[in-house]
């Protein structure tokens, strides 16, 4: 398949915004956080997390600031990815960013 000139994929289109409109980036995770509730779609908010880290330095550079090698958050980051809570930590903070806990929308008794 051949690119057109001047052409943007829909995936550096995204990285672009990521990167220009923090508040987006933070409501796009925390949409995509939710699915880590469904083992069945649990790959939407890892790979979230891999475009957010993207749009915020790329792979290479999140893996190395947060001291994980790059093999190694890419295989965590991957839709299949079982990643610990260390690694999710140190990806977060290394993009600006936390995690944080709120209720959900029904009560619980």
């Amino acid at each position: 398949m051949s690119r057109v000139e001047g052409a943007v994929s829909h995936h550096e289109l995204e990285l672009a915004e990521l990167r220009a409109d923090r508040e987006l980036a933070v409501e796009y995770l925390k949409a995509a956080m939710e699915s880590l509730d469904n083992p069945d779609d649990r790959a939407a908010g890892l790979l979230a997390l891999r475009t957010v880290a993207e749009a915020y330095g790329g792979l290479g550079v999140v893996a190395a600031e947060a001291g994980i090698s790059r093999e190694s958050l890419y295989r965590a980051l991957s839709p299949k990815g079982n990643p610990t809570l260390k690694t999710l930590l140190a990806v977060l903070k290394t993009v600006g960013l936390r995690l944080s806990v709120e209720p959900e929308n029904h009560a619980h008794a």
